[in-house]
């Protein structure tokens, strides 16, 4: 019985393992862009929320992650 149970040399059992990608740190570099010196936000805040709550853009529309709010993008015809 311990003839079926041979282990695997070290090398194949480190070859299956995958790194985790860490992802970037966003911090709020993202939310704002600085022109002449004046601060612009470059996603719209919540309309319920108010400011401080900015909404998610998840290309057709904007979304609250605080309250749920909605709101789709303009629909631009292309011709």
């Amino acid at each position: 019985m311990s003839e079926n149970l041979e282990e695997k040399p070290a090398e194949e059992k480190e070859k299956g393992k995958v790194e985790k990608r860490r992802k970037k740190e966003k911090g709020v570099f993202f939310l704002y862009k600085i022109e002449n010196d004046q601060i612009i936000r470059l996603r719209p805040t919540c309309e319920r929320c108010g400011p401080g709550y900015f909404m998610a853009d998840h290309g057709d529309r904007y979304t609250c992650g605080h309250c749920g709010f909605t709101r789709y993008k303009p629909v631009e015809n292309k011709k």
